[in-house]
Order: structure tokens, then C-alpha cells, then sequence
């Protein structure tokens, strides 16, 4: 079994109050507790799932000269394809044993926010490919804003305190793939050891071992998540803006025992990403005497750039 909660989101978005309450007070102290949760209910149908895994896997089998030509020069990796090792966790030399996509925000209405961002990399190989993930993406995104409303409720905040933060936000959609392991690896993890950025992140693909997360004890826990079930946490983002009352939980994927390093592992996190502007200054209601004020204050977009030079991704 796993140790990470299990929610369903059909209780918050039932109507009954009763339901909604219990709903977001497992939620919450899930978020306190160890900062991970295996969600149901979620907006993503099975047939989409499954389609966007048929796709990526076609896209990651191409000849590496053809996925090549989506290694964009100068935006950071933050669209299009990043290839294996690029990328390394904060503190560390060694490159993760992965590659990766991102699809980014599909910006409505914002001619500055559509000139902020840069524009998402057309796949011509697979006419399918882009659909798929900018459906699986706007799914993903629904299902976060819901999440994101029970959370602003847990922190007596008003329910829609982060709809208009998180609308045309940068959020990212990243399938990942780790290929098989060819060698012992010299120091490197598939992922290391790491937190995430951003407010939440929704994980598609926890559905066998690899994924473990650090309580508070310092011990490392398997994250498995059911079939049908969704990984979430908390970033550093929502952690800063709730005084570390919402834990941003570190959290790793580990190489495979030897038998199974001829294998593929794929997974595909959502990074729920504010706009620039959202202030991630410590909410008042989160500081009291015991609890005293814990970061300076600074803005999504600065954190953001501060932590991508930290990843190697860009360069200050």
C-alpha cells in the first residue's frame, strides 16, 4: 500500500456541503502532513489518458535526429523537446537519466501574456500528437483549478482566491521518459532528489515504483498511486505563500532493481504555474506568533527565473 492519502475531487464538486467539507479537510491536512495526495474524480477520461500515452511513446521512439530538430535554442527548455541529461536538480552536477516535452500555456484573450510565453512546438511527424496533449493539458488544468479553490477554503481564504492568478498562467505539461538503463549509473537518478517549483503539480503515470517521497521523519516512502488516481503536491510557490503551512515535500524517482533496467518508465507531471505577476508573499493569516513570517516577499515570475538559473536550465 501506499502512504500517500487518497481523495476524491466528485465529493468538492457534489454540491452536498457536508461532502465539500470533508473533502477539503482531508485535503488540507494531506497537504500538511507529507504535501502528497492521490486524487479520484478527476477530469481526465481514460481514452485520453491512454492516447496521450500512445503518443508520447510515438514521439520519444523517433530517430534522435528528427527529436533534435524540437531542441529549441534559448527559451530555457520551456517548450518543445529537452534532451537526455540536460537537465540536473538543484545542488547537483549530475543530468537526470530523462528526456523530456513541454506543452505550455494555450493563452486566451492576452495579447502581452501570448508575447510573454513562447509559443508551443508543432510535432509534423505526428498530426495527432499536439491535440492530444493541448486536450489532455486544458483537463489537466481544470482539474488543478478545483484543487487549488478546496485549498484556498483550508487556508480561510475566498474560494476563488487563485482563478484569476491561475488563468493564462505558465503552467507546463511534461511527459517524461527515462529510457532503459544501459550502465551502472555514475551518481545519477532518473530524477534526484527535488521539490518542485510551482503551486501544485498533478502526476500522471504513478501507477508502479520509482516515485518516493520524504516524510517528515527523513524516511522515503513509495508513492503509488491507483489506475485511475492522480499524484498531487504542493510547490514552492504554495508553500512560500502559505508560510510552509502547505509542505512542498521532497521527492525523487530511483533507477529500477537491476532485472528491470531494460525497460521504459514514462510519467507526465502537470506544473501548475501562477502568472508572472501573482505575489507569493506570506498570506497574513498564516503568520502568528509561532509561526513567525519565514520568506521575503517576491513575485511567481521572480521565483521562477531564480530557479531555473538554480537548475541549469538558464543562465543568470
Amino acid at each position: 500500500m501506499s502512504a500517500i492519502p487518497s481523495v476524491d475531487l466528485r465529493e468538492f464538486t457534489s454540491g452536498d456541503p457536508e461532502k465539500k467539507q470533508k473533502f477539503i479537510k482531508e485535503i488540507g491536512k494531506a497537504f500538511e502532513d507529507i504535501g502528497f495526495v492521490a486524487l479520484k474524480g478527476h477530469f481526465l477520461s481514460q481514452e485520453l489518458v491512454d492516447n496521450l500515452y500512445s503518443e508520447i511513446k510515438k514521439f520519444f521512439t523517433l530517430p534522435q535526429e528528427v527529436k533534435d530538430n524540437y531542441e529549441i535554442a534559448g527559451i530555457g527548455g520551456q517548450r518543445g523537446y529537452t534532451s537526455f541529461g540536460k537537465e540536473h536538480a538543484k545542488g547537483r552536477k549530475e543530468g537526470d537519466l530523462k528526456e523530456f516535452w513541454h506543452f505550455g500555456q494555450y493563452v486566451e484573450n492576452n495579447p502581452e501574456l501570448e508575447a510573454e510565453y513562447p509559443d508551443n512546438v508543432t510535432v509534423k511527424e505526428l498530426p495527432e500528437f499536439n491535440d492530444t496533449g493541448k486536450e489532455t493539458y486544458k483537463m489537466l488544468e481544470k482539474t488543478a483549478r478545483y484543487v487549488l479553490r478546496a485549498l484556498a477554503l483550508h487556508l480561510d481564504l475566498e474560494e476563488t482566491y487563485f482563478d484569476d492568478y491561475i488563468k493564462n498562467g505558465n503552467s507546463i505539461l511534461r511527459p517524461i521518459h527515462y529510457p532503459p538503463i544501459t550502465e551502472e549509473p555514475k551518481n545519477a537518478v532518473r530524477a534526484a532528489a527535488h521539490g518542485d517549483i510551482n503551486l501544485i503539480t498533478l502526476l500522471m503515470g504513478a501507477h508502479g515504483k520509482g516515485l518516493q517521497v520524504q516524510n517528515h521523519e527523513g524516511d522515503w516512502v513509495d508513492a503509488i498511486a491507483q489506475p485511475d488516481e492522480l499524484m498531487i503536491n504542493v510547490g514552492d510557490m504554495l508553500s512560500r505563500l502559505s508560510n510552509n503551512k502547505l509542505k512542498s515535500t521532497i521527492h525523487q524517482v530511483v533507477n529500477p532493481p537491476r532485472e528491470l533496467w531494460g525497460s521504459s518508465r514514462y510519467s507526465i507531471p502537470f506544473f501548475m504555474h501562477p502568472i508572472s505577476e501573482m505575489p507569493l508573499n506570506c498570506l497574513e493569516n498564516c503568520i502568528d506568533e509561532e509561526h513567525p513570517k519565514l520568506y521575503e516577499d517576491i513575485t511567481a515570475g521572480e521565483f521562477l527565473h531564480e530557479r531555473l538559473i538554480e537548475l541549469g536550465l538558464i543562465k543568470g
